[in-house]
């Protein structure tokens, strides 16, 4: 009898059902509609001139933990927009093993399906008061900068309907199973 000295590869995890590609684009749009706004509170923090005017640096900074509290807002909002990958791999339906007590055990659908749906109906609301509110603003800026703003924030309202297509998507894949 002869032993392989190799060791076997992990079996490799997949989904229940296979998830379409316009699925798996779509969760990868959330993440990209979020980057840009992201990019830009970044910019703001690191003192790039991005048209606005010094008073509007101040307004957004507070001096000490602002210089943190809005790095770190940006961070949330990309590990946010991560977790929709999630609904569309394999570690959105089975507990990785790195976590304890739960590892391997299957995810229920509807303790990811009902934050999710409640995460689109908040990105969307947020989305567009945000939105709306950023760009009828009286706030001291040239037009290249108003320009830059649009560009970084417009995509963030696209962020809850797509959210909301990919739950359902993972809802109805799930639950046919």
């Amino acid at each position: 009898m002869t032993s392989s000295a190799l060791p076997s590869a992990p079996a490799r995890t997949v989904t229940t059902a296979p998830v379409p590609l316009w699925a798996r684009r779509t969760a990868s749009a959330v993440l990209w509609a979020s980057v840009p706004s992201a990019l830009w509170r970044f910019a703001v923090v690191l003192g790039v001139p991005l048209g606005l005017a010094d008073s509007e640096y101040e307004a957004m900074l507070i001096p000490g933990w602002g210089y943190l509290a809005v790095p770190l807002l940006s961070v949330f909002q990309e590990a946010l927009a991560f977790l929709t990958l999630g609904l569309v791999r394999p570690w959105g339906e089975v507990w990785p093993r790195w976590v304890p007590h739960l590892r391997g055990r299957r995810i229920r659908v509807l303790a990811t399906t009902i934050p999710a749906a409640l995460g689109a109906l908040a990105c969307t609301v947020y989305g567009v008061l945000f939105v709306w509110t950023t760009l009828h603003s009286d706030m001291a800026i040239t037009p290249w900068g108003e320009w830059v703003m649009t560009v970084c924030y417009v995509p963030i309202v696209a962020w809850g309907p797509l959210l909301a297509v990919v739950t359902t998507h993972y809802y109805r894949r799930r639950a046919r199973r």
